[in-house]
């Protein structure tokens, strides 16, 4: 057997972690695919199905055909998602052969009213927020939010509120050192501003500027599964297992760099879903699935719990494996991999 021969025949599996690179090292994780998301409890759509519903999302024209192809997805979809396409099915049934288009234009009016009042709803808390810095500083977010307010009254196509552009600008501002722990919760609550990922109405408004083959594939793309840092990488985070999970990529997106322990408080049932989560890669590792990598349950665990200071605190209970047996199976792994290619590149 040559050596190209050799390489070729290794089994994926056999591949020691030290050359798993970035979020490469969560592969063990998308294997397992279709977890229950940590963040928002909806089962992830696994990777491997990205490329197989593009291909057949090219061959849709009619709104009927694009729900035949997204009611495939329907217990993946999440809130926002779901609601979406329930108004998109409903046009479908009376309009077959129409386009999907032609719904979020209806909509858009009413649903572009909504949106403001939500955008105004997050400011105005904001605002409320900052009467407790200083005056100085609380004048210079005064000055930021009052610019968001004419920009969204002004309904000014080539000059419209983007949520990002007010979010970095809040790094404009420097507070002084008695009051960046108010300034830092301001700034999270700001993060919370509508989008089309957490606002039906910022759904519509957003996407009927867009084709209704992108609209269907952002009702499908929300739900697929993405590796997440559970420390960011912004704040240190390092790329290995021990800090990933297998996440939504919309429960990914929103969170953004967000303290995970403010997370939880805003959403109170994320606990719960985690431990659904692991109770299932625990399923995973005593089929054999995660062979190697035995202590994850117990790394994070250990992470979640700093993390999220305490407010998430999953159960083990289920796991056949001590924490030190679990290291003692991992040992053994690599151990006979490591030889393996050792064996197959001499």
């Amino acid at each position: 057997m040559t050596k190209k021969q050799k390489k070729e025949a290794v089994p994926q599996y056999a591949l020691p972690a030290i050359m798993l690179k970035g979020t490469s090292a969560g592969r063990p994780l998308r294997k397992l695919g279709s977890l229950t998301c940590p963040y928002t409890g909806v089962k992830g759509i696994p990777g491997d199905k990205i490329n197989p519903f593009e291909r057949k999302l090219q061959e849709c024209d009619f709104a009927a055909e694009y729900i035949n192809l997204l009611s495939n997805y329907m217990k993946n979809m999440l809130p926002t998602e779901k609601s979406v396409f329930s108004i998109f099915r409903d046009f479908s049934v009376e309009n077959p052969r129409g386009n999907l288009q032609d719904c979020l234009n209806f909509l858009f009016r009413g649903c572009l009213t909504k949106l403001k009042l939500e955008e105004f709803f997050v400011l105005d808390e904001v605002d409320v927020m900052s009467r407790k810095l200083s005056p100085e500083t609380a004048l210079k977010l005064r000055e930021k939010t009052t610019r968001c307010r004419q920009i969204i009254l002004a309904d000014n196509k080539d000059d419209t509120f983007k949520r990002k552009t007010f979010l970095n600008s809040l790094s404009e501002i420097s507070p002084k050192e008695n009051e960046k722990d108010i300034f830092e919760n301001i700034k999270n609550r700001a993060i919370f501003l509508p989008t089309s990922g957490s606002s039906r109405n910022a759904f519509v408004v957003k996407y009927s500027r867009r084709t209704q083959r992108e609209a269907a594939r952002r009702i499908f793309i929300a739900s697929t599964e993405t590796i997440e840092h559970v420390t960011p990488n912004s704040e240190g985070g390092r790329n290995e297992i021990g800090n990933f999970m297998l996440t939504t990529a919309n429960g990914n997106r929103y969170r953004e760099n967000m303290p995970l322990d403010r997370y939880v408080q805003r959403f109170p049932r994320i606990p719960k879903y985690t431990q659904q989560y692991i109770n299932e890669v625990i399923d995973g590792i005593h089929q054999g699935r995660m062979c190697g990598h035995e202590l994850y349950p117990y790394q994070i665990k250990q992470k979640l719990m700093e993390e999220s200071q305490g407010k998430i605190m999953i159960s083990l209970s289920k796991y056949d494996y001590t924490e030190q047996g679990a290291k003692l199976a991992e040992q053994s792994y690599h151990s006979r991999t490591e030889q393996d290619w050792r064996g197959f590149n001499c």
